[in-house]
Parts: C-alpha cells; structure tokens; sequence
C-alpha cells in the first residue's frame, strides 16, 4: 500500500488568524472537497465528553466541520453511541442531556445531534468484517451505518487500555453500539449484581435464549451456559445490575477495536481529523480529567485514519512530558522503566502498536505517511 498524505497545522496564530480559521483550511487543503457530498446524510463521529471532564474538544471544532460539509452541500449530524458502562452517557436521553451540558447544540454547531443506536443503546445493524481474525459481524449504531458519508474528529490523547484515544478508537469502539462494545471488551459473558437488580424482569424478555430466571427474592440470574453473550440485557436495565467483565486481553482489544473501525469506513466515503490538545493522561469517558501530560501539537487530517494515528502519534513521541503531570510522575518513580513512549510510560500494561499493525494487516489502512504543513 502506498504511503498516505496526513495534513498538519500548528496552533499559532497570526493577529487577524484564528484556529478554527486554521483548522478549516487543513481540512480544505486535505482534499475533504473531493468527496460527493451532495444531498448526503454525514455522520460527524465525535465523543461530546463525560460531564465533569474539561478535556474533550471543543464543540466550536464541531461546528466548522459541520459549517464545511453544509458548504459542500452535505447534511451533517454529529453522533456518538452510549456507553456500556454506567454514567451519564448510557442511554440516548442522559446521553443528549450530556452532550447539550458541554455545549454540543444544534444552536452551537448548527447541526443536529443524533445518538448512533438509539434510546437503550441496541439500535444497531450487524456488519460482516472481511478478513478479521476476531468479530464475524460488527455490532455498529445503525444511525452510524446509516449515513451516506463518514467523518470522525477525534481528541487525541491517552487511555488506560489501548495506550491512547485517536481515530481508530473513536471510530471502531465510539461507532459499536452497547452490545457491540461489549464484544470488544469482553471474553467472558455478564453478570448480575443481585444488591442493584429491581426484579423488573426486563433483562428476560429481551433475552432469545432463555438464560435469565428469577429467585424467590425476585432477582435476576444469568445462566452461563445458555447466555451467548450478545450483550441485549445491559442496554435494557436501568439500574445498572448487570455488568460485563472487562477480562479481554489488552492485545486482542485492541485487534477487535481494529476490526470494528474496518466495519465503520469500509464502503463509504470517509475522512478524518483529530486534534492533539489537551492530551490527558486518559479517556474522556471519565468524569474528571487530569492535567495534560504532554504540550499541545496541532491539528492533522487524513483519508487513512491509520496514517492519522501513526502521524499523531509520532508528534507526540517527540515531545517532553509536562511536569508535574501523571507521566512525568511516573517517570520519576523509583521502579521506572523507560519505553520511550509517554503512552506506554504512562500506562506501561497498554501498547497501541498492536492496533495499528492489525489495521495494516486487515487493510483498514497503512502507516506509512507523508506529513504536509499547512500553514
């Protein structure tokens, strides 16, 4: 495969030049322009933050690239699909509550905000991923799928699982909906805490294989042996009671992360764009966030999500940790071992080289890249 174009702009600004002026002429000059964006319904793939979190991207960012796409003649909405953990984002009204909270509007952004599967977060469409080695069908939000043209703008920054947040994560684990994230996450299959379960008994009607029972004291029950895993119980219940267990390997996460971005793009015409600020040391998933344990870099665009993450990436590994941030904390541990890496530095059990190897591998795009200026 031959290497991809990744299109940078600084965070400098000239008196009379501001950076949503910069960031609209890199995604210009990145060639966005070349795709029909005619009358298309556009999915703009962002994550609108967890309440309590400062880091996630402004929606200021959101609304130039929705400005760009209602100029080209496209129909932009802005998505994400809930999430499977508990949190404000677990459903589609506290998900939109969460999202109008940091200022995601069709006021603000002028477009409209859609959650990709729907109210309990089981809106999905089953998506076959030619040659995977992990997911047979992609459990992707059907919204998402639904979409003629696909965008994500990503906030790059660190993870506690897969080392760090770029493209390919907000593409291929933001795009699954509850149960498809379940399947990336999970080997095992959920469980009940039986001191949060209400007996509401919704969890067994959604259940195809009978696996759910009741005890005398009304609470639910999973059988392993009959349970398949698919993950509908979780979308369904209210009070949080049932719960997977996080025990997939970090490696095949990542693998299986990989797969579902293939899902999301291949087909359709699609573009990317992530921005490295504010590069806290973990997910924007979390209520809180921590300083940023790496200065500011830049903005980057690409058609290769792959190419995108490699080129931020790359960015980041030239940078000196911040100090007084959880990397450079870490670094001065008595036990530290140098990875030279301040993702795996600051998270030493993750390694987000195995995604984008298997990205490569599967085709969802390469790593090699020539980086271009925009000034």
């Amino acid at each position: 495969m031959e290497q991809a174009k990744v299109y940078f702009s600084d965070l400098r600004c000239q008196p009379g030049v501001n950076l949503l002026q910069k960031l609209e002429r890199l995604i210009r000059t990145a060639g966005i322009g070349a795709i029909d964006f005619d009358h298309k319904l556009t999915a703009i793939k962002l994550h609108f933050g967890e309440p309590g979190n400062l880091a996630f991207l402004r929606p200021n960012y959101a609304k130039v690239v929705a400005d760009v796409v209602k100029s080209l003649g496209g129909v932009p909405f802005l998505t994400d699909c809930n999430t499977l953990y508990p949190g404000r984002r677990k459903n589609a009204l506290e998900h939109l509550d969460a999202a109008y909270e940091n200022g995601f509007s069709p006021l603000t952004t002028g477009c409209q905000v859609v959650i990709g599967d729907g109210l309990r977060g089981n809106d999905d469409v089953e998506v076959p991923v030619e040659g995977a080695e992990h997911i047979q069908c992609a459990k992707i939000g059907k919204a998402i799928m639904e979409a003629d043209v696909f965008l994500s703008l990503s906030h790059f920054k660190g993870h506690e699982q897969t080392g760090f947040g770029g493209a390919i994560k907000n593409i291929g684990m933001g795009c699954g909906s509850r149960r498809g994230k379940m399947e990336q996450h999970a080997a095992g299959k959920p469980t009940v805490s039986r001191s949060r379960c209400a007996g509401c008994r919704k969890c067994a009607v959604q259940c195809a294989h009978d696996a759910i029972s009741y005890g005398q004291d009304r609470k639910a029950c999973i059988d392993q042996g009959r349970c398949v895993g698919c993950g509908r119980c979780i979308a369904v219940c209210n009070f949080d009671a049932i719960r997977p267990d996080y025990d997939l390997a970090m490696e095949e996460l990542n693998c299986r992360m990989a797969e579902y971005a293939k899902a999301v793009v291949e087909g359709r015409p699609h573009f990317h764009i992530s921005l490295v600020v504010d590069v806290s040391p973990y997910c924007d998933c979390h209520g809180e966030n921590d300083v940023p344990i790496l200065p500011d870099v830049g903005m980057f665009a690409s058609f290769d999500p792959v190419a995108l993450d490699q080129a931020c990436a790359d960015a980041c590994l030239r940078q000196r940790p911040i100090p007084g941030s959880l990397l450079d904390e870490r670094m001065h541990a008595p036990d530290f071992c140098d990875h030279h890496d301040p993702f795996i530095n600051t998270t030493p059990v993750t390694d987000w080289r195995v995604c984008l190897e298997h990205c490569e591998k599967i085709g969802v795009g390469t790593r090699r890249y020539e980086l271009i200026t925009v000034q």
